[in-house]
Parts: C-alpha cells; sequence; structure tokens
C-alpha cells in the first residue's frame, strides 16, 4: 500500500534469506508479466493472486522476447537496468506445493527478469513503466534459453 522506497539492494520490507542465490545489487527487483498469470491458471488449474511468483513488479506490456539486457526503465521516480532472467530454485515448487513446478517454470520460458537498481526511488502500484534507453544485450528470453 502506498509508495516504497527502491534501494540498490531491494525495495524496503523485502528481505531474502540467501544472499547467494537471492537478491543482491544485481537481483534487486524482479519483474513477472501480467500476461503469463492466464497461462498458469490454465496450467495449474486453480486462480493465482499476482505476485504469486514473487515478483517485486508484476508487468503489463514487458515480455521476455522483446526486452534485453541493459534496457534502462523509469518506475515511479526510480531507474532500473533490466539484467538477466531468473533461473528458479526449489522454493518456487514449495511455495506451488509441487516440486515439478521448477520443471514447469523452466520449460514454459516464461522467466520473467531481474533489475538493478540504477537510480534510487520509490514506487507503487499503478506507476508506469517508462522504457528510458534500449539496452544492447541479449533478449531475456534468448538468455534464458542459453543458460537452461
Amino acid at each position: 500500500m502506498g509508495r516504497v522506497r527502491v534501494r540498490r539492494l531491494g525495495l524496503n520490507g523485502d528481505q531474502q534469506a540467501d544472499l547467494s542465490v537471492h537478491g543482491g545489487v544485481q537481483k534487486a527487483v524482479y519483474a513477472y508479466p501480467t500476461e503469463h498469470y492466464e497461462y498458469w491458471r490454465r496450467e495449474l488449474r486453480r486462480s493465482l493472486a499476482f505476485g504469486m511468483f514473487g515478483e517485486n513488479l508484476t508487468t503489463s506490456g514487458l515480455i521476455e522476447s522483446s526486452i534485453r539486457i541493459g534496457d534502462l526503465f523509469g518506475v515511479g521516480s526510480a531507474e532500473l537496468i533490466v539484467t538477466q532472467p531468473r533461473f528458479p530454485c526449489y522454493k518456487l515448487g514449495i511455495k506451488f506445493g509441487n516440486m515439478d513446478m521448477v520443471q514447469k517454470f523452466v520449460a514454459s520460458g516464461r522467466s520473467g527478469f531481474y533489475f538493478a537498481v540504477a537510480v534510487e526511488g520509490d514506487v507503487a502500484a499503478g506507476d508506469s513503466i517508462r522504457l528510458m534507453r534500449r539496452g544492447d544485450g541479449d533478449t531475456i528470453a534468448d538468455a534464458f534459453v542459453s543458460e537452461k
């Protein structure tokens, strides 16, 4: 509720237990497209609330095939740089109560993506996400496939 501060290591109030695999400068903010939720509702035959995949930002219109590593986005008063796709760990299976979920997630190609924080600022639900500069890296979709 309200505005949340985005800092170099993530959003205020969002703590990661194991920083060797979660969080950190290159994984400060995790974004997951709303467009993927319908696929997962059909695949899993259940309702899913936004945030179910552990994302900090549930986005609209930002799909892995159109987002490049190095893209710079403005969100609220923060500036965020796309760094990499998400590669899930066993905790996703625990969250969904199904250890096959990690394999399903990887096979789907619906990874979402991480941001590093270029400029700290505040964000809130409903803030627009503005492309400020196009990066020259691989698309998130290509990076995900090459790292699988």
